[in-house]
């Protein structure tokens, strides 16, 4: 009986973040997309009306220029920005329009879409 518990819970926890993650990758998609398709660039100024925030608030994904800038919504330790590095370099590993997600000075997740 533990065992199919166990089991349960690692289910339940596994589906849990993939949603999260799904909605993510759904919403930076979008952007990483646009930018082949409608936008050259997203301009330095007014990024932040293109903002959107996943419906659970955990992440905010801006736009600026032809980069995506990702960040989480609640105090994090740099860990967590690693593991969503990680997550978001993995979902973009075999992407051409994107050329690297790394974490930029101000402590986000930047995805750079530039030519």
């Amino acid at each position: 009986m533990k065992i199919i518990l166990f089991y349960l819970i690692v289910f339940i926890l596994v589906i849990g973040c993939s949603q999260s993650n799904n909605e993510l990758f759904e919403k930076v998609d979008l952007f990483v997309e646009s930018l082949e398709t409608t936008y050259e660039s997203y301009g330095l100024l007014g990024s932040t009306e293109h903002s959107i925030t996943t419906s659970d608030g955990l992440y905010t994904i801006t736009p600026i220029g032809r980069l995506i800038n990702v960040k989480i919504q609640k105090v994090v330790s740099d860990d967590e920005y690693i593991k969503l590095r990680k997550t978001l370099e993995h979902h973009y590993k075999n992407d051409t329009r994107v050329n690297k997600v790394y974490i930029c000075q101000a402590g986000t997740v930047m995805i750079d879409c530039r030519n």
